[in-house]
């Protein structure tokens, strides 16, 4: 469906008053920053800011609002013959491959971080996000296997597959925050990766692997 002029309009307002805010946190920091500085730097009200962010978190982590399903995602769609942590190694090597923005390969990224580092609510949000991660991913596993509420396993598969994507994730972090080229990070996190891998165990390598349709 085609989107409509309002939905167009709104959807305009909230990529610019995250883009500005999150400028403005990446320059003074974001326990400095207020909502009222956010509004007037984006010419809007509080309350306008409020209605599409009702936290000062939401304004800084906008562009991970898909980060707390995208394991989930990438299981729910895994090919035929393909197991649950074998999609995600999969996706996860695509994404390294391409440079991708989403695992931090970008310019500035180290002050992305160094921002976090400096803020503790975004420490806690950034926890409560990969906690999500998690839940979200066992909820999945559950309802692909079809595992009874009583059954550990699931949960455990979920915890060794959310290590691997936050692993990466942190490997990717450390180098990036020396100001490092993506490029030369992505072809060591494709080896990092491959270390990370050989040290699954084949139940968790081939649990959940998906039929044929």
């Amino acid at each position: 469906m085609a989107e409509g002029l309002r939905e167009r309009k709104k959807r305009e307002t909230r990529q610019r008053i995250s883009d500005i805010a999150t400028g403005l946190f990446l320059e003074h920091g974001f326990v400095t920053v207020t909502i009222a500085d956010v509004a007037e730097a984006a010419d809007v009200s509080v309350n306008t800011v409020y209605n599409y962010f009702p936290a000062k978190e939401d304004l800084f982590f906008d562009r991970s609002r898909g980060v707390v399903d995208r394991l989930s995602r990438w299981v729910r769609g895994r090919d035929a013959g393909e197991s649950a942590a074998r999609a995600v190694l999969r996706e996860l090597r695509a994404e390294i491959e391409a440079v991708s923005p989403c695992m931090g390969l970008i310019e500035g990224y180290d002050r992305f971080m160094r921002c976090i580092e400096e803020a503790p609510p975004l420490r806690s949000r950034l926890w409560s996000m990969q906690q999500e991660l998690q839940d979200n991913l066992e909820a999945t596993l559950r309802e692909e296997t079809g595992a009874t509420a009583g059954d550990p396993l699931p949960g455990l598969i979920a915890g060794q597959i959310c290590w691997v994507h936050g692993t990466l994730f942190v490997a990717v972090g450390r180098e990036m925050v020396k100001g490092r080229n993506p490029d030369e990070v992505s072809r060591e996190m494709l080896v990092v990766l491959d270390d990370i891998e050989e040290l699954l165990g084949e139940k968790v390598l081939n649990y959940a692997v998906r039929g044929a349709a």
